[in-house]
């Protein structure tokens, strides 16, 4: 749940326009800002990261350091430049820095300029992470003769420098800083280990995750490594799904030697990664176990040895690996940032859900981590949305957080648009969203799921997933707003599926779960939509309608669905022409009129018949016809009884207000104030909200009052509008 100060800096950053000025470079500057407290700039800062703002031009804001501090700054993942960073984070006393992935050109040698340019940064900055920056360091300027760099941030305690391109030199400079205690060098062009040394009385945590270019022999690693008294967590781990990896013998042979070695080697070591290095045995590990008491973890996912037996009796000794569901789901929350081992855990978290029968938030938390953490992973989302799918089939959603499921739908939207040609992504996506609870009770961007599974539908025929999607639309679209509608309703295409769907289904006189979820997407499609009405007709589907109605007339679902979408057709006035076909009306005609016609069907087809009969002029065929329908409305409304269960629900009384007027037929009027009367005593507060709008209470109340109204729609009438004001008095 948002906090008060989550919703005030979401409308501060939804309001930055306004709340901001412009510098004469166009960057933004606050119109008026109070000190903020130091906490609140670091969560506005991060706000604006999260919704994407963070640019340029806003970043700039931050440059009035006196009001706006900043102690811990994030600008992961940000079109930043190297100007914009100077004049805006660098005048701050930093403690930390997140500069991650940063985009817009920004170096690691911009940054380390920019941060040793103020003196108070210079000791204050204690951590900083530059994953996956260009290095640059030729560029640096030199400062009284000696060039800037690492050294001068005497503050520093963790660097983290993965993914980039730091040589030797580099690292030797970082490593003569006198409080470094944690350094991640993985996937870097470093070549040797030896400056390490430097720094082996303060360093306690080393990361090295697949040094492609270490050329030292095993001897000589581990010779570097003995000296490493202080270090309590090593990561040696490696790539195994990597196609360029090289020859990995070395690396591996480390390992072994480092298991079967003296545990005066790393002396200090409680946390050991040796992930990937697949030439382990369950014998070493067992050894390694045994001679280190205070081991707290050890990373052996992609080993093969985590099913080493010594492991399960150290119960303060956490394991990533595939031997059991603690271990995956070790590696799952350990791993989220590299994606050879996320895709590795997620593999195994598929085979352990399989048959999954208890709701385990905790497990789908960590698939979404997965995936958020690697949105241009196929491989990672290929797998996690086979596990969405296994974590919350057969109602296992359902005594889950609401929260986390809405998350969970959106992350399979992204995967759906990410993915759209990929079709065991998208199969996996549907088959995850296609539950009632889901589509109907979990709140997510409805209309943008709509789009992608027609989109979806545009290119693929497999009869399941094409029952899936139907009724996956069916659904969403009877949740759309009437704009929203319309929008779809837009696509000639939907609608031209849908119709097909129904025709093959007709021509064998099939009766399934496809040819319903068809004909309930398009009655709602055209539910107050004229422009998808118009499309309805011009795609022949009159012609359809009149058929289906024809030959399933012992099926009454089928023929409430085709009489719900002609009764939509119906309160189009200039579309009512189309529906003035003798042979059709007669038939609809005869379905009001038979007593042993489901009540449901009946009550659609006086629908549609009142809204043809209310306008004499645009009736077209024999006015005796029209004269005797209005008659017997009158007479077949009275015999319906108050049925169980919700018939339909409206959008907006809108269509009913012709049908209201003074002057109409009683049989017309009837079918109007029935049908009102009926869905404001079932859903009360949403009916009695519609009838308070487009003067539909003014309408009831002139008829309730009319000398000429007959008292049947005067009786129902004015009890429509005691509930009205009941509920308004609440």
């Amino acid at each position: 749940m948002d906090t008060l100060c989550n919703l005030c800096l979401a409308q501060v950053c939804c309001s930055l326009d306004a709340l901001c000025s412009r510098r004469a470079d166009g960057s933004m500057c606050l119109s008026w800002a109070p000190i903020f407290p130091q906490e609140l700039a670091e969560q506005l800062l991060l706000k604006m990261v999260k919704k994407k703002l963070l640019n340029d031009t806003t970043v700039r804001i931050f440059q009035n350091s006196k009001e706006l501090r900043l102690r811990r700054a994030s600008i992961r993942c940000c079109q930043v430049s190297a100007e914009a960073f100077r004049l805006a984070l660098c005048p701050h006393r930093l403690q930390e820095l997140d500069a991650s992935g940063v985009l817009g050109g920004l170096t690691v040698a911009n940054i380390v300029s920019g941060l040793a340019s103020n003196p108070a940064c210079r000791c204050s900055l204690h951590r900083l992470s530059l994953t996956g920056l260009r290095v640059d360091w030729e560029s640096l300027e030199e400062d009284a003769g000696r060039r800037v760099g690492f050294s001068s941030l005497q503050g520093l305690r963790t660097v983290d420098l993965a993914n980039t391109d730091l040589t030797d030199a580099v690292l030797e400079d970082i490593c003569t800083l006198p409080q470094l205690e944690c350094l991640d060098i993985s996937c870097s062009a470093v070549s040797k280990l030896t400056a390490l040394l430097d720094c082996k009385n303060t360093l306690r945590s080393l990361t090295t995750h697949r040094l492609q270019q270490l050329a030292m022999s095993p001897g000589r690693i581990l010779s570097v490594l003995s000296q490493l008294h202080s270090v309590r967590h090593l990561d040696f781990s490696e790539d195994h799904l990597a196609v360029d990896g090289g020859d990995r013998r070395d690396g591996d042979e480390t390992v072994r030697q480092l298991l079967d070695g003296s545990p005066q080697v790393l002396p200090s070591l409680v946390s050991l990664d040796i992930s990937g290095r697949r030439r382990i045995t369950e014998a070493a590990v067992r050894a390694f176990v045994e001679a280190r008491g205070e081991l707290l973890f050890l990373g052996l996912l992609a080993t093969g040895a985590s099913s080493c037996d010594i492991l399960s009796s150290k119960k303060n000794l956490k394991v990533t690996g595939e031997a059991n569901e603690n271990q995956v789901c070790e590696a799952l929350r350990r791993y989220r940032d590299r994606e050879c081992f996320t895709r590795e855990a997620l593999v195994h978290l598929y085979n352990l859900t399989a048959d999954m029968d208890k709701p385990r938030p905790d497990m789908l938390k960590l698939v979404l981590s997965g995936m958020q953490s690697h949105p241009s992973s196929l491989h990672v989302h290929l797998v996690a949305t086979a596990c969405v799918f296994n974590l919350t089939t057969q109602d296992l959603a359902v005594t889950m957080p609401v929260g986390l499921i809405s998350s969970t739908a959106t992350q399979l939207l992204f995967a759906m648009k990410t993915y759209p040609d990929h079709q065991q992504v998208q199969k996996n996506c549907l088959m995850a969203l296609c539950s009632d609870y889901v589509l109907q009770d979990v709140p997510f961007d409805k209309y943008l799921a709509a789009t992608l599974v027609i989109n979806w539908l545009r290119g693929h025929e497999d009869a399941p997933l094409q029952r899936m999607a139907v009724a996956v639309i069916s659904i969403l679209v009877a949740k759309l707003s009437t704009e929203e509608t319309a929008q779809l309703g837009k696509d000639v295409f939907i609608m031209k599926q849908m119709l097909a769907i129904v025709q093959q289904k007709a021509t064998t006189g099939v009766v399934d779960s496809t040819l319903k979820f068809a004909l309930s997407a398009l009655w709602n499609l055209t539910d107050e939509i004229p422009t998808a009405a118009r499309n309805f007709i011009e795609c022949q589907g009159l012609e359809l309608y009149g058929d289906v109605l024809q030959s399933y007339d012992t099926e009454p679902s089928v023929q409430q669905k085709v009489l719900g979408l002609l009764n939509n057709i119906a309160e189009v006035e200039e579309l009512q022409a189309e529906l003035m076909e003798e042979h059709l009306l007669r038939h609809v005609f005869s379905l009001l009129q038979d007593s042993q016609v489901e009540q449901r069907v009946r009550y659609f087809a006086g629908g549609t018949l009142a809204q043809l009969v209310s306008r004499p002029e645009a009736w077209t065929l024999d006015s005796e016809l029209r004269s005797t329908i209005a008659k017997q409305l009158h007479a077949s409304v009275m015999t319906w009884t108050q049925v169980e269960g919700e018939m339909v629900s409206y959008r907006s009384f809108r269509p009913f207000c012709p049908l209201l007027q003074t002057w109409q037929p009683s049989g017309v009027q009837m079918w109007a104030v029935w049908a009102m009367h009926r869905v404001c005593i079932q859903n009360t507060s949403h009916h009695s909200h519609v009838t308070e709008k487009d003067g539909v209470t003014e309408r009831l109340r002139a008829l309730a009052a009319h000398p000429d109204t007959h008292s049947d729609v005067k009786g129902l009438s004015q009890s429509i509008l005691r509930i009205v004001e009941k509920h308004q008095s609440l």
